[in-house]
């Protein structure tokens, strides 16, 4: 399949806005949680008087009077010392946001290259890897491992929409979203508009990615080369250096058009024999194992519930399991080779809780609490979720 624009544009995306799609969106909204916007709305006092609001977050949407309030900034930790800037839309614009993406996606998904995994029903990171697995073992050894350089934030918001509006004629539906990306973001009580950037946090932006960034998979495709991106994260693979090369020469061409542009940095030329980071995984022919990043972030969330100071109880066997189960479940696919590390992973979280029970690091503790009195408590661990 080779994308091409549509030339029969759809023009009645307002008139499929109903009850039932507005509380659809709004459960899923519920599921995925989330802290308040500006507003101080939570989810739950919004579900307090859900009809009436519901009610009004669909009128304004279907007569365009709709109004997104400014994010709220929020800053994450990345980790040497960078901090992620992210918007916190409140939540009835989260719910409008939800039903714009509901009612965009069925336009777009059948368009988008089979490559691209991030955030489409049907895929998942496990998915992007594997294919990545797949086509070194075909013979593919020269990656072009790419960054683009701030993309949420510098992705200019005239090529968001020229792409949007390539499939959508519906000039509501069109002003709504142009809404959603110029609503500025309130940073210490001050607000900041937002005349470039699509927020990182908000509902829709994943989408818009994927609609803007499929114009670029559809050229790789074009010329023959393969590729896997996950969002605005990708590699494109080759059989020589001299075609990934060209391949990053391609790249450049592409999003210099979009207004973007790869991150010198961390853009490289790399081989499967050396190795690559990519979805939180060390890709290499000897091993996929878990990143030392990834790792670092784990150990730092066990250190947070295994501090000495606190009691050693059930509550804490529960809470280290929720974050055991989670990181096994993405970090232990058929495929990954990193037993032994994980093991020593889990001989550390054993040692930490030991050296909280006694409020001190000792070897003799070993002997006083074994490794079979974890498993009595019911403590998991990370090697059991690996394939035998």
């Amino acid at each position: 399949m080779v994308f091409t624009p549509n030339r029969q544009k759809v023009h009645s995306l307002t008139g499929r806005i109903t009850p039932e799609l507005v509380l659809a969106a709004f459960h899923a909204v519920k599921r995925n949680r989330g802290a308040a916007g500006i507003d101080k709305v939570s989810l739950q006092m919004f579900a307090a008087n859900l009809d009436a609001n519901l009610q009004s977050v669909m009128g304004e949407l279907k007569d365009g009077s709709f109004q997104p309030r400014p994010l709220r900034r929020q800053f994450i930790d990345k980790g040497n010392g960078k901090l992620r800037p992210l918007g916190i839309p409140a939540v009835r614009d989260r719910v409008a946001q939800e039903v714009l993406r509901r009612l965009l996606n069925p336009v777009f998904e059948p368009k988008f290259h089979a490559a691209s995994h991030g955030f489409r029903p049907g895929h998942n990171c496990h998915m992007a890897l594997e294919q990545l697995i797949e086509f070194h073992e075909q013979g593919d050894w020269y990656v072009l491992d790419a960054d683009i350089q701030g993309f949420f934030d510098n992705l200019p918001q005239d090529v968001i929409m020229a792409a949007v509006a390539a499939e959508v004629a519906d000039g509501n539906i069109l002003r709504l979203i142009e809404k959603f990306l110029r609503s500025g973001v309130m940073e210490n009580g001050v607000f900041k508009p937002t005349t470039v950037g699509t927020p990182q946090g908000g509902v829709i932006s994943p989408l818009l990615a994927n609609i803007v960034l499929n114009h670029l998979d559809w050229h790789l495709d074009q010329l023959g080369l393969r590729f896997v991106r996950y969002a605005d994260d990708f590699v494109v693979v080759a059989g020589s250096k001299a075609q990934a090369e060209e391949a990053r020469t391609q790249v450049e061409q592409v999003l210099g058009k979009l207004g973007l542009q790869l991150s010198p940095d961390k853009t490289q030329i790399t081989t499967y024999g050396k190795g690559y980071t990519f979805l939180g995984f060390v890709i290499s022919s000897r091993s996929k194992r878990m990143r030392p990043k990834s790792e670092k972030k784990f150990r730092d969330k066990v250190r947070e519930l295994t501090e000495r100071h606190h009691n050693f109880d059930a509550t804490t066997v529960v809470k280290l399991n929720q974050v055991i189960r989670g990181t096994a479940h993405y970090f232990c696919p058929r495929w990954a080779t990193h037993r032994k590390s994980l093991r020593e992973l889990d001989s550390w979280i054993r040692m930490r809780l030991r050296a909280m029970w006694k409020k001190v690091k000792r070897m003799t503790d070993n002997y006083r609490l074994p490794n079979r009195r974890f498993e009595q408590l019911g403590l998991l661990s990370l090697e059991s979720f690996c394939w035998r």
